[in-house]
């Protein structure tokens, strides 16, 4: 699979990951009490940036389907930003905050994912002069 069609297979999966994303956050957050139960020991701040975060994703993945320049930049902007919000996790965690196993899991997943969506959007999307 070359760079160009990996790219676009990305940009797919950025727009459904953040739709969902957004549906499942938003029922945790404004679902309820027995919606927010479901989510056990969900971090506030955790649940908040994955929700927003959502938005974000689907934005940036339709830019990266259409092959925009500020999509590779987005990308890599949505790697940073999850990068801290797990620093900020880790160390909730090393204080002996509560938290769901799944959201290391979660984490993991985003920061990886964004991760290789900036690195081939860089290489595909570089400017050209």
């Amino acid at each position: 699979m070359n760079l160009s069609r990996l790219l676009k297979t990305l940009a797919a999966v950025a727009i459904v990951f953040g739709v969902l994303t957004v549906v499942s956050g938003g029922r945790a957050l404004f679902g309820g009490t027995e919606a927010r139960a479901a989510v056990g020991n969900a971090v506030d701040f955790v649940l908040w940036f994955n929700f927003f975060a959502g938005f974000a994703y689907v934005l940036s993945g339709f830019g990266l389907w259409r092959r925009r320049r500020w999509a590779a930049r987005a990308a890599s902007l949505l790697a940073l930003v999850t990068a801290l919000v797990a620093g900020a996790f880790a160390v909730h965690v090393a204080g002996g905050g509560a938290y769901e196993t799944r959201t290391v899991g979660a984490l993991a997943l985003r920061l990886l994912f964004w991760g290789v969506v900036a690195v081939v959007a860089l290489r595909v999307l570089k400017p050209t002069h």
